[in-house]
């Protein structure tokens, strides 16, 4: 009993300081106005509400990565030099085969364009068709040309002649001239039916030329240039060089 007497009187002694502030006030010291006295410089504090805090923050920029927290999914935009942003030259380009009225007339607008050296005509051979021949191609000289005359006529076939002349062509035995290259087939296919062997057409006419266009060191805008001048002709299409 006296030891719950005096725990008693401990209790009621230690709960009387407590309250006398003697041990000092632990709730005090949680509230807000202690809390601020013990800031340092607490004269310069604000109080803000709710709103005005939340203002503030969506103002505030964002905070800026180090160089090594930068996202890996991000990468720096590469700076454009000056060269690469030029147009890149073309190496070579060079057009068809004109006739020789054609080609005076895309000159007389390729002028305009001042291009120097970097363009030049070429010289093209060039056939004037005018007619196809059917024939069988010279083989074994004069005799050779004996044999296959007499294959002919076995055939029942007359309507050939034998070329001579210094030419390639010199024992060659020919079938027939046409004018069109489908009616010299229309005969090339006949005569095959007929078992004659070796059957070619060869197109015929005089030769000339032509004249095509080549282009060097180029860049994409004077290549539009030159299709604007080709414009309306065939031959101005461009393509690599050969």
């Amino acid at each position: 009993m006296r030891f719950v007497f005096w725990t008693l009187v401990c209790a009621n002694l230690l709960l009387f300081a407590v309250g006398r502030g003697m041990l000092g006030n632990v709730d005090a010291e949680l509230r807000e106005p202690a809390r601020l006295r013990n800031q340092l410089a607490a004269d310069r504090l604000v109080l803000l509400s709710g709103a005005q805090a939340q203002a503030i923050a969506a103002a505030a920029p964002p905070p800026a990565l180090e160089a090594d927290e930068a996202p890996e999914d991000e990468a720096p935009p590469a700076a454009v030099s000056p060269a690469a942003a030029a147009a890149t030259p073309l190496a070579c380009l060079e057009t068809d085969a004109f006739a020789a009225f054609e080609a005076r007339r895309f000159e007389t607008r390729l002028a305009r364009l001042d291009l120097g050296a970097r363009q030049t005509r070429l010289t093209v051979p060039f056939q004037e068709v005018s007619s196809y021949m059917v024939y069988l191609a010279p083989q074994g000289g004069k005799e050779g040309a004996d044999r296959r005359v007499a294959d002919l006529r076995e055939r029942g076939i007359s309507s050939f002649f034998v070329m001579q002349g210094e030419s390639p062509l010199r024992w060659a035995i020919s079938l027939g001239v046409f004018k069109s290259e489908a009616a010299a087939r229309t005969q090339a296919a006949m005569l095959t039916k007929q078992g004659v062997a070796n059957v070619r057409i060869l197109p015929r006419g005089p030769q000339s030329q032509r004249f095509a266009y080549r282009f060097r060191d180029i860049d994409t805008a004077i290549r539009a240039r030159i299709n604007e001048a080709g414009r309306g002709m065939p031959a101005a299409v461009l393509h690599t060089c050969r």
